[in-house]
């Protein structure tokens, strides 16, 4: 069976500032969170690695926009480093970041790559997180300043803008799961960092909106559709519902919409950690809802209903365990389960519940621990699994589109192998291999080369696997 797309669709890939670009002497880049976490505890990073080179897209962005026109990118997203364009509170800008990230923007036009620009990509400044980060309002006015010279610094080229990625992960990242940093388990403030982080979001589409540029702007969030067990039954659908409410609807309503969900609120106030919102902000909100939605997407949330009495802090199990799907498909690497029909029912529910907003893929990949156990004799990674992974999401995705849904592109995670946070290079994501015991040397994929195919064609013809046996992971 043929799936095509249509000749303007972006096919291309994304990675972000901090996990590829690297900190030197030099560059007049401020500190930022993750800098310092790993200064602390460098012991809670995979292997010991840090933020500090990642892949080196500071030096070496030629190299690996060349590779990206390669491979049959058309677009890019990646992530202006807010600690790289302000070196302090008050905004004093760092000349060096401005001439970097003009040469990098200017590079991928030259090589028909459209760069798409996100503004925060979980990299506070450590002079703000001295501030309290999110949980100061006065953090969400810094980011608006901070928008708003990007705009006027790179606004001329950049048509595409992301206020923030997965806002709701620096919220349950860092201050319910322990994942990122400050890492404390606070359920109050949580609440009210992501409340500061979506004002922050409203307040930069206002932004952009106040500087004339042309182009648009828009939010990337992670959805990960919920699933409960039996959904016969009122109390695992409520399981659902709640879920649903915590990590999706929280930002996805009132980026969109511009008003929070009524159950959320009601839920929150509940509990006794529902932020107090002055009326003028709850006005911004209203006001300044995106023009487009990025979605990331890697797995779906499997619920039910909680057998045992919920103990400890607050946080969302409260109101649901979590169960194995029976006879799910799974990359045993990172322990998700892989489930394609869940990007047609995002794109259903963006279409029927959402005004049809125009949507792209943002992020979905497929990390791999150990993907050297993969090399050919020729040094190539034969990644079939990874093909397979993007053919079976483009299959539905195409469906979705065909039903009338408004997703305008395709982006994987990642273009090239990047530092991943706390897992470093535990698990790789990208089309473009970066060797780091051999001097971060770069190699093309066998998945790179069938993106080109593909990219090249607009879609592709199905076939039972037309790559040959498909190898464990």
């Amino acid at each position: 069976m043929e799936y095509q797309f249509n000749d303007n669709f972006l096919w291309g890939a994304a990675s972000s500032g901090p996990q590829s670009e690297g900190t030197f002497p030099g560059d007049g880049k401020a500190e930022m969170e993750w800098d310092y976490w790993f200064k602390q505890v460098p012991e809670q990073f995979f292997d010991g690695v840090g933020p500090s080179v990642t892949s080196d897209f500071y030096h070496k962005y030629k190299e690996y926009a060349k590779l990206m026109k390669e491979i049959g990118m058309n677009s890019y997203r990646t992530s202006i480093q807010w600690s790289r364009i302000f070196k302090d509170r008050e905004g004093t800008v760092n000349e060096e970041g401005v001439t970097f990230y003009q040469a990098v923007i200017d590079e991928f036009l030259s090589q028909g790559i459209e760069p798409v620009l996100c503004l925060h990509h979980f990299d506070m400044p450590m002079y703000w997180m001295e501030k309290g980060g999110f949980e100061n309002r006065e953090t969400a006015e810094g980011f608006a300043a901070f928008a708003a010279k990007c705009f006027e610094l790179f606004g001329g080229k950049v048509k595409r803008w992301i206020t923030f990625n997965e806002p709701i992960v620096i919220a349950e990242g860092g201050y319910i799961y322990k994942r990122h940093y400050p890492a404390v388990c606070d359920a109050k403030k949580a609440a009210l960092v992501g409340y500061h982080i979506q004002l922050a979001s409203s307040m930069a589409v206002r932004e952009f909106r106040k500087s004339g540029r042309e182009g648009s702007i828009g939010i990337v969030l992670n959805l990960t559709p919920t699933y409960c067990k039996e959904p016969d039954n009122e109390e695992d659908r409520r399981s659902a519902e709640i879920a649903d409410l915590l990590f999706n609807k929280s930002f996805l309503d009132p980026s969109i919409r511009g008003e929070y969900p009524e159950k959320l609120v009601e839920l929150l106030k509940e509990e006794g950690i529902c932020p107090e919102a002055a009326e003028e902000d709850l006005e911004i909100i209203r006001s300044n809802t995106v023009d487009f939605l990025g979605v990331n997407y890697y797995h779906p949330r499997r619920v039910t209903r909680r057998s045992t009495p919920y103990e400890g802090p607050l946080m969302p199990e409260k109101y649901f365990e979590e169960y194995t799907f029976e006879g799910q498909k799974m990359n045993f690497s990172r322990g998700w389960e892989i489930y394609e029909p869940a990007i047609y029912e995002i794109a259903v529910n963006l279409r029927d519940h959402y005004g049809n907003i125009p949507w792209y893929i943002s992020e979905n990949g497929m990390g791999v621990q150990d993907e050297e156990q993969f090399l050919d004799q020729d040094g190539i990674v034969e990644d079939d699994y990874r093909i397979e992974f993007i053919r079976d999401h483009l299959i539905w995705l195409n469906k979705a589109i065909g039903e009338g849904c408004n997703c305008f592109g395709y982006h994987l995670w990642a273009p090239f192998d990047c530092w991943s946070w706390r897992n470093a290079y535990k698990n790789r994501y990208g089309m473009i291999r970066v060797d780091i015991k051999n001097g971060g040397a770069l190699s093309i994929k066998k998945s790179g080369r069938w993106f080109r195919a593909v990219a090249e064609d607009h879609g592709f013809i199905n076939i039972s696997n037309p790559y040959g046996q498909n190898k464990r992971i």
